[in-house]
């Protein structure tokens, strides 16, 4: 029976990933700290804080495994700071909760075309929380790379993936 760690549960792939674990026989618990509440969802502890780390800090009891699933564009985060906390640090605060609570798998998506030394700004940053992770030496790490994620989002698709959408 896991015990899971999951940040990102209000976006569209942890959104999925939390209702896929939820239905899974062989979880025994999630523990899913969210920036704001989860809203139509039992049996998950929720803590909740608009700045997340307050949160994170709330996952007290073990875990067997982390899902990370935190992301956003510098658009959305509203500058280059704002991006790097979002997409690094709270990925990294949320690893080291992780390993503190005893999990020997970290699973992570990040971005295709993540590279610490690529001159796009975005790709560096993915690139440089990946390698962060690797030097963390968890027991087993998973990175998954996807290419533009497409799907419902509770805000609307942001106009510049539109046409994407269509592919």
């Amino acid at each position: 029976m896991s015990q899971v760690l999951l940040t990102g549960a209000t976006g569209l792939v942890g959104g999925h990933l939390l209702r896929m674990l939820l239905n899974a026989p062989d979880v025994k618990s999630i523990a899913a700290p969210t920036r704001r509440p989860l809203t139509d969802i039992s049996g998950v502890f929720n803590p909740h804080d608009p700045q997340l780390t307050d949160a994170l800090a709330q996952v007290v009891d073990p875990v067997d495994i982390v899902f990370c699933c935190l992301g956003t564009t510098r658009r959305e985060a509203g500058s280059k700071e704002a991006f790097v906390h979002a997409d690094y640090t709270l990925v990294i605060d949320t690893a080291l909760v992780g390993k503190k609570l005893g999990a020997q798998h970290m699973l992570v998506v990040s971005a295709m075309g993540a590279n610490a030394h690529s001159p796009f700004f975005y790709n560096r940053v993915k690139g440089e929380m990946e390698e962060a992770l690797i030097a963390q030496q968890w027991p087993r790490l998973t990175i998954a790379r996807p290419s533009m994620l497409v799907g419902e989002r509770e805000k609307k698709t942001r106009r510049r993936d539109a046409p994407c959408a269509a592919f």
